[in-house]
């Protein structure tokens, strides 16, 4: 594991920081897709978590979700606003259809599974808070800790360009976010933490205060 601050760590994925999977206290946080059971398992290396818990219910972040829940015997924390779909199986109405989404609600997606704790604004999770940040999917939430500045951003953000795979701050792609105009109002309200540390779901933490504010700020109008 590539530790990013105190009790918050990325498990390694190839190629790196494609899909990103964390440790956040004894938390695991996102779950890739479908395939990513075992690089976790071994990436944990024996630990057992506490509880699973999703940024949002998307295919690449949901997929082993099941699997190691059953294999580890813990249970799955998710956003309120996604939960219904998570315990479903069927994430289709959580990001706008297309031939791409199709293809990762059938090749990426795993099976619905029981939340058992549905997830809203100022809960607790593995030392951070919740924050809603909805618009990349409906109940998409972010995790952030006052006390050192670091935020868990999900895909709020990207922090590698989606095509050229370059490292740096990007809005999600359109063809994967259902609220553009949401997602850039949460872009900005996490911008306004100041955060001294970014972790994404896409792409290598960033750790620079200054270059989330100054990313938003330049966002065009909506």
């Amino acid at each position: 594991m590539e530790q990013i601050a105190q009790d918050l760590s990325c498990l390694r994925s190839t190629p790196s920081h494609s899909f990103n999977t964390y440790l956040m206290g004894d938390v695991l946080v996102d779950a890739g897709t479908r395939y990513a059971r075992r690089r976790i398992l071994r990436e944990l290396g024996g630990r057992v978590p506490s509880a699973h818990v999703l940024t949002h219910g998307h295919a690449d972040h949901q997929g082993a979700s099941a699997a190691l829940c059953e294999q580890l015997g813990i249970d799955l924390w998710c956003p309120a606003g996604d939960a219904d779909a998570v315990e479903r199986g069927d994430l289709r109405d959580r990001g706008p259809v297309n031939p791409i989404t199709r293809t990762q609600h059938r090749w990426w997606a795993g099976p619905g599974y029981p939340v058992s704790r549905r997830l809203r604004e100022g809960d607790e999770v593995g030392g951070f808070t919740v924050i809603e940040t909805p618009g990349h999917s409906p109940g998409h939430v972010s995790y952030w800790r006052e006390a050192d500045h670091v935020l868990v951003a999900g895909d709020a953000l990207f922090g590698r360009h989606p095509v050229t795979g370059r490292p740096g701050l990007h809005e999600p792609p359109r063809i994967f976010t259902l609220d553009p105009v949401a997602n850039r109002a949460a872009i900005r309200r996490l911008a306004a933490l100041e955060p001294a540390v970014v972790c994404f779901g896409h792409g290598p933490p960033l750790h620079d205060p200054a270059a989330l504010p100054a990313f938003a700020a330049a966002l065009p109008a909506d």
